[in-house]
């Protein structure tokens, strides 16, 4: 005969979820006091009309607009490939000198884990200011920060995925008398490379979206086309520009889904 197992009060009452549920709504409500925000301002009177009146504009798009969309996407799609395709570059020796199995000089990989750790950390949206700044607006300071913005990111998802490879094909080439160069182009290229490639395509895709928000600061792209028509309140042209980045961020999620499922 089966039996079904005795839960207890804590599971039967769902004790865990409610107090998880309370949790959350304290610390919302301690945070709101804290840095002095008023929740009810979102959701008084004025709040919601000024919300249903943009939503009503934006639910009659400009089509029209789309035109003077297509330069400004390109725009886009060129800082992302660029900027992730640099970046990658930069970041290939970085990680192998970061990696483990690579290089046994404890403070070589410290040197190079603390610079890449430094650059991961600073926000995009800041290095597209400072890089606004410096070269101007246009597509030249986002290629820039997207640059950096790859580089940190690629350089820890690379250097992790060189620990893990497998060391027997390492030490067989270091028995043989092999040198640390033909060692990674026999032993760790061939297992990494599919990784790399997919790692690529993710950073590509985070940078397309990226590049939207750090048009916003100046930094060219059709998010500094989109700033303009915000500012201008021309709302249902807004709507054609989300529509467009909706559009061509699920194609190349879709294209990077596709190639990755091939390169596994």
């Amino acid at each position: 005969m089966n039996v079904l197992p005795k839960r207890s009060n804590t599971q039967r009452f769902h004790i865990k979820g409610v107090l998880y549920f309370f949790l959350i709504i304290f610390l919302l409500i301690f945070s709101s006091i804290i840095t002095g925000t008023q929740l009810d301002q979102f959701f008084n009177h004025d709040s919601l009309g000024q919300f249903a009146v943009l939503w009503q504009k934006m639910f009659h798009p400009y089509w029209p607009y789309w035109s003077y969309v297509v330069g400004p996407l390109l725009d886009t799609i060129r800082m992302a490939l660029v900027g992730t395709l640099l970046g990658t570059i930069i970041a290939i020796p970085f990680a192998l000198l970061s990696a483990r199995n690579i290089v046994s000089l404890g403070w070589l990989r410290g040197v190079i884990r603390v610079i890449s750790n430094l650059v991961r950390t600073l926000p995009d949206l800041l290095l597209a200011a400072v890089f606004t700044a410096i070269l101007g607006f246009g597509p030249l300071a986002g290629v820039v920060t997207l640059l950096i913005f790859t580089f940190g990111q690629m350089a820890k998802l690379m250097f992790e995925a060189i620990e893990t490879i497998d060391q027997g094909p390492l030490e067989a080439l270091e028995a043989a008398g092999a040198s640390k160069v033909q060692i990674i182009i026999f032993a760790v290229v061939p297992q990494v490379l599919n990784t790399f490639f997919s790692n690529f395509l993710y950073t590509f895709e985070v940078n397309v979206r990226a590049s939207t928000v750090i048009g916003y600061v100046g930094a060219g792209g059709i998010g500094q086309l989109l700033q303009v028509t915000i500012n201008q309140f021309r709302y249902d042209e807004t709507a054609v520009i989300i529509f467009v980045i909706l559009i061509v961020v699920v194609l190349i999620e879709f294209m990077n889904n596709y190639l990755r499922e091939k390169l596994a």
